[in-house]
């Protein structure tokens, strides 16, 4: 199901510039952001026990949805790894069907230097954009390919998903789903409680290639299976790892009601906001007008918000939602996502 207006109702987002507008200095570099979490030790799951390593899996014994919760898809992004290491020691058990927690990039994950906490993101490539068919009927290339196809059967088998995400920039935590009912309707279902009523987006996928979420598994029309990709907060933030936890917990709580309740994906389904454009930067000197914090509502069609070179860039509808915007873009980068409130 698609939600949202067409990108031709716009008012014109990109113009030279008329006039100088104010704008807000682009640093050079990545600040140094504080590390205020340490990394969990992941000793006790390293190895797995359905045989493939960093995979723990629980059975309900009872018939049931099979679902997955996802972390470390980005090495550095251990707030979600924290979460699921703190539930597993709780010992979380699925109320019915097959449960999955899966470490994803535990290679990158070692890695990670809190002086340098950027940098183990990856080892060779972006284990968050490889999810297409064509990537994954190629050759593996890369260890984050490898752990891919070493993952794939799990991801064949998941009915429900839950990706767990962070983000560099200060932003209010957010779903992100595909554009169908039943993806939908599980974001909708994971914001209904007061404690996780966070902005649920549709986006337009990303530039870098497919995501775990849109794996074919979860974007083929008329399936019940769905999936959601959750953007807790800022990577290093102890209050992104309690968010995580909440939503893990509401993750497995609710999946069956979902899975066995098939009109709650056919009726009633509302999409808080959908991504009508993304910004790239076409220049070197790309600066927003001020430091935008994700999530930020501009009220008015026609507002500058950032300068690209010669351009000025506008909101290009009333109450437009800026999605994760990036304070150090770099040329051919994307710098923001604009999204209209529904």
């Amino acid at each position: 199901m698609s939600c949202g207006a067409s990108p031709r109702d716009h008012h014109p987002i990109r113009k030279k510039r008329q006039r100088l507008s104010p704008v807000l200095a682009s640093p050079r570099r990545l600040p140094d952001f504080p590390v205020f979490i340490d990394p969990p030790d992941l000793t006790p799951w390293e190895n797995g026990n359905n045989g493939i390593a960093g995979v723990i899996e629980r059975d309900s014994g009872r018939p049931g949805p099979e679902i997955t919760v996802v972390s470390l898809i980005h090495g550095n992004e251990f707030a979600g790894a924290l979460a699921m290491d703190r539930l597993l020691r709780e010992d979380i058990r699925p109320i019915c069907g097959v449960m999955r927690f899966v470490f994803a990039n535990i290679n990158a994950f070692r890695h990670f230097q809190p002086n340098n906490p950027t940098a183990s993101r990856f080892i060779s490539e972006d284990l968050n954009r490889v999810w297409s068919a064509d990537r994954l009927h190629q050759p593996s290339g890369s260890s984050e390919m490898e752990r891919a196809l070493e993952l794939l059967p799990i991801i064949q088998r998941t009915d429900l998903l839950l990706d767990l995400h962070s983000m560099l920039w200060d932003s209010t935590p957010l779903y992100i789903s595909p554009s169908t009912r039943s993806s939908i309707a599980l974001a909708e279902m994971l914001s209904s409680r007061e404690d996780t009523q966070f902005l649920t987006l549709t986006d337009l996928g990303h530039m870098g290639g497919s995501r775990l979420i849109e794996h074919e598994r979860f974007i083929s029309p008329g399936k019940s299976r769905g999936s959601v990709l959750l953007e807790a907060g800022q990577h290093w933030q102890q209050e992104t790892v309690e968010t995580s936890i909440r939503v893990i917990r509401l993750f497995v709580e609710k999946a069956a009601h979902l899975y066995f309740d098939t009109s709650r994906a056919e009726h009633g389904l509302t999409c808080h906001a959908t991504v009508t454009d993304n910004i790239v930067a076409r220049s070197a000197s790309f600066a927003f007008t001020r430091p935008y914090k994700g999530g930020h509502i501009i009220e008015s069609a026609g507002t500058v918000i950032a300068t690209d070179g010669d351009d000025e860039i506008f909101t290009p509808y009333d109450h437009c939602v800026l999605i994760m915007p990036n304070l150090c873009v770099r040329r051919g980068q994307l710098a923001v996502r604009l999204a209209r409130r529904l």
